[in-house]
């Protein structure tokens, strides 16, 4: 499979994904999906130190760090199968 490929399949769960509220997905799944997607479009997480803290943000920058070591192909293809295991359900 060429990036191409990938890049249609990821924009495609994107789309899917966008569909969804945030609502109907457990906050495990919503982290999941954030860090995996930012992983995919940004590669590894930097920090930035900034003088206010918020409590969500931090949870979604952990969610993010954990995965730092994974390449944005394999958090494409997460990302995608995340979205996929929702969609059947």
């Amino acid at each position: 499979m060429n990036s191409s490929d990938l890049d249609t399949r990821f924009d495609e769960a994107v789309e899917m994904a966008t569909a969804m509220t945030q609502a109907s997905l457990p906050q495990d799944v919503q982290l999941r999906l954030y860090a995996n997607y930012k992983q995919a479009t940004q590669g590894n997480v930097e920090l930035n130190q900034t003088t206010s803290f918020h409590l969500r943000d931090a949870f979604k920058t952990n969610a993010w760090m954990q995965i730092k070591h994974i390449s944005i192909e394999e958090a494409k293809e997460n990302y995608i199968a995340i979205i996929h295991s929702l969609v059947k359900k």
